[in-house]
């Protein structure tokens, strides 16, 4: 169980039965900072005392009276002006530890309501290689997806590639026109970038060819065989770039539609809007007006008849709801498009189409230097996302031949691959995702600190710690675990935590607050393993102690699975 809930559910049975004019008042409970004053704390007494013109101490006293302790907490205290402290059984402690132990789930309970829920991350656009700036959506998206469907919802993860637009007008022109002088590559992609920025210098000098680019486009949107042939073809090779740079990040998409699978569905958008009186003329392109004067337009169709980003956007929306019914839609982007997909989601609300959908849009900051500058090439571009990789994996390798020389270099390589690519990611779900993110290879590379390193060595010690210990059957064991000093109650409490980190995790989406519990979970078991030995302890003693080695190390790998990092046996 969430432990945290169930109190708070408590509590406010007992201010409901105490109070019957307040049963709305908020338990207000949570953990406790300090050990010596309980387990968790409510400070509800002290907002009903100037509630109800009491003194806070009697109130609390009240809501004691009337608190339904059962096998769970031992007898409250007050503290200070009005504090309620609580603290839990040991004799709970160690039932509900023994059954987490043989729960594959680790006493995280399934959603008692499981709904469907779209994810949209991801997003790069096509014919150009992902670079650093396509790092962080994935990397989100993808811990989202994990994390709503280990509590048993539908997730159904969609990159929405921007594959259509006017930039594959000057692509097909300048493929025909330069293609034959730019030789062919290992990588395509780099081959068409480079006829990409021939074709607009061109095209800024010539107005002839900028014309005959529009020509190609318009042949293009009009379904011209050879023009669409050419379209796949770019789209083939950016997919498999793309798909080769996901699969080294672990990341899964359910569905991959890019923009132009929402092409056909455009105009009637348009048209649907104009005739319930959501959208009008202005200047003779079409837009959606709010009453609030405050907000700009939403422009969904030109005064030259294309259509726009948001045209496209609200279509998405629509087929998404058609096609899943979802209960929630989630859209990762940076926070520069914040207020382009409030418009969105107010349009697609006042259309109709989404009037009982949550609508989300989870947003991130951008990817910073040690300087506090975009992350940028000496040239100017931003950094290849493959590059990225590579010198994560390089700078990991480094590391792995220094404390471990004596592993094969295949080992070496494997653990590499898992720590480099680990630490990227927990470096930046390790942050509030709004921030931007400031990259930092020494940070998130170290063995000390919050970092995904110093996670996973943690994961693999424990793991050496069970291997010399040689007990099987840990978790199949169903005794009671007897917890005889503080550093085994401190430990076990943390490990009964997990749902209530995920939980909170869970809530608008804040990742950070799940690696923040296992960085405390792995602080808390390096007290208690250095308080309290465990290979040399007498047998019964020995017995318990590895079966909390073992539960930490079973909460740590789902937790790390749950934010997309993996673990390694030996590091």
């Amino acid at each position: 169980m969430n432990l945290q809930l169930e109190i708070s559910l408590r509590v406010r049975r007992a201010i409901a039965a105490a109070f019957p004019s307040a049963a709305d008042a908020a338990p207000l409970v949570v953990q406790a900072q300090n050990a010596q004053f309980g387990d968790y704390q409510s400070n509800a007494a002290m907002g009903l005392g100037k509630r109800l013109g009491q003194k806070p101490r009697e109130v609390a006293q009240k809501i004691i009276d009337q608190l339904d302790l059962g096998d769970l907490l031992a007898k409250p205290e007050i503290a200070g002006p009005g504090f309620i402290n609580l603290r839990l059984r040991p004799e709970f402690l160690a039932q509900a530890l023994a059954a987490v132990a043989t729960d594959d789930r680790l006493g995280v309970p399934l959603a008692a309501d499981p709904r469907t829920v779209v994810v949209d991350f991801g997003g790069p656009n096509t014919c150009k290689p992902m670079h650093v700036g396509h790092l962080r959506s994935p990397i989100i998206g993808d811990a989202i997806c994990r994390l709503l469907r280990f509590l048993g919802h539908k997730v159904v993860g969609d990159n929405h590639l921007g594959d259509w637009g006017t930039q594959f007008g000057l692509l097909i022109a300048g493929f025909r026109r330069f293609g034959p002088e730019v030789p062919e590559s290992a990588d395509p992609l780099e081959r068409l970038v480079a006829i990409y920025k021939l074709a607009t210098a061109l095209a800024d000098q010539d107005e002839s060819f900028r014309a005959e680019a529009r020509a190609e486009l318009a042949k293009l949107q009009a379904g011209d065989p050879a023009n669409l042939a050419q379209w796949r073809q770019f789209s083939a090779w950016s997919l498999s770039h793309f798909n080769e740079m996901y699969a080294r990040l672990g990341v899964h998409f359910d569905e991959t539609l890019g923009e132009s699978s929402y092409n056909s569905m455009l105009a009637g958008v348009v048209e649907d809007l104009k005739s319930r009186g959501l959208a009008r003329p202005s200047e003779g392109a079409i837009c959606v007006f709010w009453d609030d004067e405050k907000l700009p337009p939403l422009l969904i169709q030109k005064s030259d008849g294309a259509f726009l980003y948001a045209t496209t956007d609200l279509a998405t929306l629509k087929y998404r709801c058609d096609r899943w019914h979802p209960s929630e839609i989630v859209i990762v982007t940076d926070a520069r498009q914040q207020l382009h997909f409030n418009q969105i989601f107010d349009a697609a609300r006042r259309w109709g189409i989404a009037e009982d959908v949550v609508l989300r849009h989870v947003f991130f900051g951008t990817i910073l230097g040690p300087d506090g500058r975009p992350l940028k090439t000496r040239s100017g571009d931003l950094v290849a996302l493959k590059d990225v990789l590579d010198e994560a994996e390089n700078r990991a390798l480094a590391v792995v031949r220094d404390k471990s020389p004596d592993l094969s270099s295949e080992e070496m390589a494997a653990i590499a691959r898992v720590v480099g690519i680990g630490a990227i990611k927990y470096a930046d779900l390790s942050q509030n995702h709004q921030s931007d993110f400031v990259f930092n290879w020494d940070k998130m590379l170290a063995l000390q600190g919050n970092t995904a390193p110093y996670l996973q060595y943690a994961y693999a010690r424990i793991r050496s710690i069970l291997r010399k210990g040689n007990e099987p059957g840990l978790a199949a064991s169903a005794a009671p675990l007897l917890l005889t000093e503080p550093a085994e109650a401190a430990l076990a409490l943390k490990l009964l935590r997990l749902p209530e980190a995920i939980d909170a995790a869970t809530d608008d989406f804040r990742l950070n607050l799940l690696s923040n519990y296992l960085f405390e979970l792995s602080a808390v078991f390096t007290t208690f393993y250095e308080s309290c030995p465990v290979l040399k302890s007498d047998p019964a003693v020995r017995a318990v102690r590895l079966r909390l080695c073992d539960l930490t190390a079973r909460v740590l790998k789902q937790g790390l699975d749950l934010l997309g990092i993996d673990v390694v046996e030996r590091m």
